[in-house]
């Protein structure tokens, strides 16, 4: 281990001198760096970690997520710090339930984790507004994220309050807490870039302002290149191998691996292939990386208007090793968990010694860590995208499938590739539940006297949307009235005028005398877009009523804060006697939100302020703008729960009084054409569902429920039918696996043989369902050379009749079981001389015993 004072960069992060009265106390600084790694209490440490981010879950979800990335190999949960719910209007601060983020770095602790605190306070996260409180964008003389003194200030107040809280909980490394590393600003570089010299002098601000805060662990800022020392500057990305920090004496630090994508409605879901994840994270730890932070490693749910983008969906999976229900994603997340096990064989000579590299051929290398001492660890890389290459490496021959990378902890054994996937895939469904819903409600927004009420307001020309509701709403009113004439030509057969609104964001329904005569929508990537559609106007006066619907507020960009939402025009009728009538300039009347927000018909204790019809006896079953509601009681059991929204269009969701967020079963559309692994992955290589509402399910935490009688409000848009909604529960319905005679297997090396042969251990192959579910059929099985993936197997041309009977005798009827690979298990061998595998398909069901809806 070095031993340079230069390289640890002591002169950092000495041990603090502190006040307590009038005694000095030298308070022990137990985490610093050098250009290996995080050290703690003195020792290099290779780091992996993964992004739980609080509020997209629920406080008694948080042991069990936590303990889940735990047990899989993770050491550091990382977490952003979301300024906009902490502190939703100036001075005022909430951390209660989910947003108890003193809980959350407690509960890290009892796990005996550390934490990343990423306090930003910018987040960007596809969180509304980036994080930002909406109310900042109203402090006079504001500027975002620049050498702006309204910004600074207000940004320097809450990220004090965030340290004090943590310091006065002792929570920080340096005071026995959990936290060893904090992060300021969030990927800047671009805009820093922009910006030229007020850019540079921020960060140098936000640099010194975070390291004056005196917590005693690093700072880090990512993707800035220019972070000034002690700061360390890192990496995010698909992929960081290529990254290198900007001082000799810094250590390589990967902030986000990102596991996935996120999702945006009418898109489809992006799914990476956990190969190529495990791939890009050996890749950085060959090349000298020494923390991996998972982006995300469990994504959870945008509750309530938490969603940004624009258009970004409720879920927040991001394909992550934890769904968003929380439960284990297979193979992803044990695959990692494997991986993790094999690095971690190898901490000892690559945190002590710098690789020796050679090449194996083309596009194949081997990085070598070899110590005084004699610790030896290697990585065989094959970078070829379609062909697996046989390399001579140490006088022994391997074969390393393409795009992926053989780890050696002794020089000699490889324990993992990062292609040979050992684990099983888990195929879940949401299953019906026994909770039936009781008969549904339905109450419509009451149109036709909205500039009747004394919370509108009138004014010539057309206003910026979020500047009325201050975001307090998604919903705001445009409304003018247009008088026609009897003698105008489409009155007598004539072709219809044609309205024309142009929107700066994100929705609009438009209401031609109480009826929907259309709607139009933006998209993530080009909010604007412009509504076209014939009107069908009487003579007389007529109420053009523009429902403008915000879906989530952009979370980057350079100045998103100055970003336009809403209607700005122009508004022109076209098609008339007169030609273009330009309505942008007359009188409009503006409501914010909707009249059954403003009852608060969401909760318990304002639904009573309505009268409700039975949506049995509603004659028109599509009609817009209208609230449900219904009462159901919680079913058995302890799986995740969900909304089945199929059938509705587009709304929120509350039940019990809580915002379980935006629905909307816009179909997805992209190029859901398969996918390989091989090959740099880009959120358009992988993708699936197109066709399909981007998001029909929809998070119901257990934890918001009653026993019975829980009340659920929908507020449709559009129309739809919620006799259709049901509960549904998620859970295993299968398992697969496919492992070769010769995959790769940790029990083949101990480092008490340390580089020596020892006793084949031969492979097996590991089942088991969720909890309170036993293994009820083998759906398929076949020792020899079967084809295709999980779900879609079939024999190959070798095929041991005894398979069916050995996976039968050994599984069913059992949580779990474990079979070996080899020829003896399946009395004879199939096919001589041939590398065999076994694939195998269980179905799992509730336990006989255990029946639970």
């Amino acid at each position: 281990m070095e031993t340079s004072s230069v390289s640890k960069l002591q002169f950092a992060f000495l041990c603090l001198a502190l006040w307590l009265g009038s005694q000095l106390v030298r308070v022990h600084c137990s985490v610093t760096y050098d250009r290996k790694a995080v050290l703690i209490n003195g020792q290099r440490r290779i780091l992996f970690s993964g992004s739980i981010h609080y509020p997209r879950s629920t406080p008694d979800m948080w042991e069990d997520l936590i303990h889940k990335a735990k047990e899989g190999g993770l050491d550091v949960i990382e977490t952003y710090v979301f300024w906009n719910v902490h502190e939703p209007s100036p001075g005022n601060y909430n951390f209660e339930e989910r947003y108890d983020l003193v809980r959350f770095v407690k509960t890290i602790q009892k796990a005996g984790l550390y934490a990343h605190l990423r306090i930003g306070p910018y987040v960007c996260a596809e969180w509304n507004f980036g994080g930002f409180p909406v109310w900042l964008k109203y402090v006079p003389g504001i500027s975002f994220r620049t050498d702006n003194e309204p910004f600074k200030r207000a940004m320097q107040g809450f990220t004090e309050k965030i340290v004090g809280m943590m310091k006065s909980e002792r929570l920080y490394e340096s005071q026995g807490g959990p936290i060893i590393l904090s992060q300021i600003e969030n990927e800047y570089g671009a805009q820093s870039k922009l910006l030229g010299p007020a850019g540079q002098n921020y960060v140098n601000w936000a640099a010194k302002m975070a390291v004056e805060t005196g917590t005693g662990v690093p700072w880090v800022m990512c993707k800035e290149d220019d972070a000034p020392d002690p700061v360390i500057n890192t990496c995010n990305g698909f992929y960081c191998d290529y990254f290198t920090p900007n001082r000799p004496y810094k250590p390589s630090i990967w902030t986000e691996a990102w596991s996935g994508w996120f999702s945006e409605f009418g898109g489809p879901i992006h799914e990476r292939p956990v190969q190529d994840l495990a791939f890009a994270v050996a890749r950085f730890i060959q090349k000298g990386g020494s923390f991996v932070n998972y982006y995300m490693y469990h994504g959870g749910t945008n509750f309530g208007r938490t969603a940004g983008g624009p258009f970004i969906t409720t879920s927040y999976d991001y394909d992550a090793p934890l769904d968003e229900y929380g439960l284990i994603r297979q193979p992803k997340y044990g695959h990692l968990k494997e991986l993790h096990k094999a690095i971690k064989m190898c901490e000892r000579p690559l945190v002590s010694t710098d690789p020796v590299v050679t090449s194996l051929g083309n596009f194949q290398q081997a990085y070598v860590y070899s110590t005084e001492s004699g610790d030896c660890a290697a990585f065989l890389s094959n970078y070829d995208t379609k062909s697996s290459i046989r390399v001579m490496f140490n006088n022994l021959h391997y074969n390393i499938p393409p795009w992926s990378i053989s780890i050696l902890p002794d020089c000699r054994n490889v324990v993992f590739n990062t292609a040979k996937v050992g684990v099983q895939t888990s195929q879940m469904l949401m299953l019906p539940t026994n909770t039936h819903m009781f008969s549904w409600e339905s109450f419509d927004e009451d149109i036709s006297s909205l500039d009747d009420s004394s919370a509108t307001i009138t004014t010539s020309g057309l206003l910026e949307q979020i500047n009325v509701t201050r975001d307090t709403s998604d919903y705001l009113w445009y409304i003018t009235s247009v008088d026609i004439g009897s003698s105008e030509s489409f009155l007598h057969g004539r072709k219809l005028p044609t309205l024309i609104v142009q929107s700066t964001g994100h929705a609009v329904h438009v209401f031609i005398n109480g009826q929907l005569s259309g709607s139009a929508y933006g998209t993530r990537e080009d909010r604007r877009f412009t509504y076209t559609g014939t009107v069908n106007l009487r003579a007389g006066t007529n109420r053009v009523a523009l429902l403008s619907v915000a879906v989530g507020l952009q979370n980057v960009g350079g100045h998103f804060e100055t970003w336009n939402t809403g209607i700005l025009g122009p508004v022109v009728l076209r098609g008339l006697d007169q030609g273009k009538w330009d309505l942008s300039w007359q009188k409009w009347t503006y409501q914010v939100g909707l009249k059954g927000e403003a009852m608060n018909l969401a909760s318990p204790n304002g639904i009573s302020s309505v009268e409700w019809m039975q949506s049995a006896l509603v004659s028109d079953k599509n009609q817009p703008l209208t609230w449900h509601k219904t009462y159901f009681d919680a079913p058995e059991g302890d799986e995740p729960l969900a909304l089945d929204m199929e059938g509705m269009g587009k709304g929120q969701i509350w039940i019990n009084g809580l915002s379980i967020g935006r629905y909307w079963t816009a179909l997805a559309t992209g190029n859901c054409n398969g996918c390989s692994y091989a090959g740099s992955f880009r959120p358009p290589k992988c993708q699936v569902g197109c066709g399909q509402p981007t998001q029909r399910w929809y998070h119901v935490p257990r934890s918001w429920l009653k026993p019975n009688h829980n009340l659920l409000v929908i507020f449709e848009e559009l129309g739809g039918d919620p006799s259709g909604i049901s509960l549904v529960k998620r859970s295993v319905s299968s398992v697969c696996a496919d492992v070769s005679e010769y995959h790769p297997n940790i029990r083949n090396w101990h480092i008490e043989n340390y580089g020596k042969s020892e006793e084949f251990h031969p492979p097996k192959v590991h089942l088991h369902c969720s909890p309170g579910q036993t293994i009820s059929s083998i759906k398929f099985a076949s020792f020899g050379t079967p084809l295709g993936t999980c779900g879609n197997y079939e024999q190959g041309v070798c095929h041991s009749p005894a398979s069916y009977a050995i996976l039968e005798k050994k599984c069913i009827g059992k949580p779990r079981c474990t079979v070996t690979v080899s020829n003896s298990n399946f009395g004879q061998d199939p096919c001589p001389n041939v590398l065999k595998r076994l694939s195998v398909e269980a179905v799992c069901a509730p336990t006989a015993t255990n029946w639970r809806g």
